[in-house]
């Protein structure tokens, strides 16, 4: 195979969104893919092998678990068949983490998913769905406050040093991320600015709410190739579109509520709109207009 087909695992990673380290750990625990290798060690993936690692990525998107992938694709399973997944269990272990305010126990699961899965399979598989058994947890449960502020603690203390750790990495226009919201904590902001960061991009973070004239003025400091904006309740729908109109930057706005806002959100004369109510609809969005 001639040497131009022959990819380093850092453009594989590019290629795919699986991270080196996630690739290495399918190579070496599961024997997933087997890359060639340079007289100095380092690792070249032909085509079918990064053909390979896209295959692998679709029985994830299905729920299989990684140990199981190896097998069905060495059987030729069609990726249509039922499987059993594994993140129920994780799931239940990662909740009888907090109702025992383990932090390491937290970190090592956490840690153990993030290192076999893409990221993207980590939010839609582990993370989202163990948001939403939280907040039915806590509706009724006695410990319901000690346990969220516990678990917010560290969800974002764990992606901000992930998003802290990428971004220093990391060079070119950056993706301005800022909420509207006043709530203490937004779990869905942290897993877009994870996502987006494991997904090899730069990131400015403002956290804290800012108001739509301090927000134009970031615009106008940062430069930025999108802005994504996490909305909150009760957006000012006049105040947003007096402060971005003139504005040529891509502009993501969304939030778990958007579809409450969709007809407002539509109706603004906003250039570069993209709608999104997830956190990987968000990172599709980016992906979708950066491929254009």
């Amino acid at each position: 195979m001639p040497s131009d087909d022959l990819l380093p695992i850092g453009e594989v990673a590019r290629l795919t969104g699986v991270n080196p380290v996630t690739l290495r750990a399918w190579e070496r625990r599961y024997g997933l893919i087997k890359p060639q290798r340079t007289a100095k060690g380092h690792r070249l993936y032909p085509q079918d092998q990064v053909q390979r690692v896209q295959a692998v990525l679709r029985w994830l998107e299905r729920g299989a678990a990684v140990s199981q992938v190896r097998a069905l694709l060495d059987n030729a399973v069609d990726v249509s068949t039922p499987v059993d997944g594994e993140w129920g269990e994780r799931i239940e272990q990662l909740v009888e983490a907090i109702a025992r305010l383990a932090q390491r126990t937290l970190d090592q699961l956490l840690n153990q998913a993030m290192a076999l899965y893409p990221a993207v399979t980590v939010c839609e598989r582990l993370l989202l769905p163990l948001l939403d058994v939280l907040a039915q947890r806590w509706q009724t449960h006695f410990d319901a406050d000690l346990e969220q502020a516990f678990f917010h603690t560290w969800l974002r203390s764990k992606l901000g040093a992930r998003v802290y750790h990428d971004s220093h990495s990391l060079s070119g226009p950056c993706v301005l991320l800022a909420r509207t919201d006043d709530t203490p904590f937004d779990a869905e902001f942290w897993l877009c600015a994870w996502l987006l960061s494991s997904n090899g991009q730069p990131l400015e973070v403002l956290e804290w709410p800012v108001g739509p004239s301090q927000l134009r003025r970031a615009v106008e400091l940062l430069q930025p190739c999108a802005l994504l904006l996490h909305l909150g309740r009760r957006p000012d729908f006049a105040a947003l579109e007096r402060a971005l109109r003139d504005t040529d930057t891509l502009k993501l706005l969304g939030g778990p509520g958007v579809s409450l806002h969709e007809r407002e959100l539509q109706a603004l004369a906003l250039p570069g709109l993209e709608l999104f109510d997830s956190p990987q609809a968000a990172l599709r969005c980016l992906q979708h207009a950066k491929g254009h």
